[in-house]
């Protein structure tokens, strides 16, 4: 028989913890008003706070969406592939190459911890725990329910004085003094220090951020008590905001090589390309020149997944690329690489293409 009742009676922590402590299987599903969440549990650990698949206000997708890991065009794509394959986000993640294993599994983490962060404040609404509703494939992660509890629980406490020192969202910041060499910076908060310029307020730099609400005020908490920022002023609610600071795209993963015989050979095949000119290719053919080029082989596979998901969308190749970047499967940049040009061709009844990627030479 399921689990359920009223949170005015049982918390989400005691629930939480009655079930990990019980080591058991299924899903808890909460609701609030017009709000409806899910915990996946196994074996007492949580593993999940999303449903499998992907809808349209998946957790994790607008996660991965804010903290500016995967830009709008991704997420078409992603979005297209899964409609066609009904695949989990996670899978369509990992073996579309989006992230490695370890990366997803930490993001999935701070995810899960973001919403428990919301769900343990609830104080009212109703429970239901299921045990024959469980988590469909292998768990990406399995936390100890008692240890995210416990760092939900002070998060909470945390998030409470972050709200009192920084309540008004219309505070300007500014850079008082930079860190020092040796001090310790995530890349999220080095790239603060890019957004924080004296003219953007409290509310659009963690807007703008990399992160979590709870990350960016965690950081931006800790620049100012060692004195790195400062308030700079206010800016009154009406007058025009300043140009966006949040970047268009994410920051791209390097390509791993796995050994030096891989990047010699890498390096003799960019020579010969180089040599000889561009080749014609089609989906599937060898490289052409400059796709040996570490950046280069990374700009190439987006163009071919544009072209890919174009067709799968609209059933022929684009007549050219420009459609791409007209339909925002692309940007303008992505099709013009410096140092390289690109010519692109379709077939017959628009069933395949050519694309040659030349180098531009000065």
């Amino acid at each position: 028989m399921a689990l359920q009742g009223s949170l005015r009676d049982f918390s989400v922590n005691e629930i939480l913890q009655l079930l990990g402590t019980q080591r058991k299987t299924g899903c808890l599903m909460l609701e609030w008003n017009t709000e409806r969440s899910l915990v996946y549990i196994h074996e007492g650990r949580i593993v999940s706070t999303r449903e499998p698949g992907l809808k349209s206000d998946d957790p994790l997708l607008k996660f991965l969406r804010k903290v500016h890991r995967l830009s709008d065009e991704q997420i078409r794509g992603i979005q297209a592939i899964h409609r066609e394959s009904a695949r989990d986000l996670e899978d369509l993640l990992l073996n579309g190459r989006y992230l490695e294993t370890e990366e997803l599994k930490g993001y999935v983490e701070r995810q899960i911890l973001d919403d428990l962060m919301r769900l343990v404040r609830w104080e009212s609404g109703t429970y239901r725990f299921d045990p024959k509703n469980r988590w469909s494939g292998a768990p990406l992660v399995r936390l100890n329910t008692e240890g995210v509890l416990i760092e939900g629980a002070r998060r909470v406490d945390e998030q409470k004085c972050f709200v009192a020192r920084f309540k008004d969202p219309y505070e300007l910041l500014g850079v008082r003094d930079l860190p020092d060499a040796d001090e310790p910076l995530s890349e999220e908060e080095k790239e603060l220090f890019g957004i924080i310029d004296g003219h953007h307020t409290v509310g659009e730099v963690v807007d703008a951020a990399p992160l979590s609400e709870y990350e960016a005020y965690e950081a931006l908490n800790r620049m100012l008590e060692s004195k790195w920022i400062e308030n700079v002023g206010r800016r009154d609610p009406g007058i025009e905001v300043p140009k966006t600071v949040r970047p268009t795209r994410p920051k791209r993963q390097p390509l791993r090589i796995g050994n030096e015989l891989v990047a010699l050979g890498l390096f003799v095949a960019l020579v010969v390309g180089l040599q000889f000119g561009a080749r014609w290719i089609g989906p599937a053919s060898v490289p052409a020149a400059g796709e040996n080029d570490v950046f280069m082989a990374t700009q190439v596979r987006d163009v071919r997944l544009a072209l890919d998901l174009f067709k799968r969308e609209r059933g022929v190749y684009p007549d050219q690329l420009q459609r791409l970047v007209e339909d925002d499967w692309l940007s303008v940049r992505q099709l013009s690489p410096p140092g390289y040009a690109y010519r692109y061709q379709r077939l017959g009844a628009g069933e395949d293409y050519r694309l040659e990627l030349r180098v531009v030479r000065r």
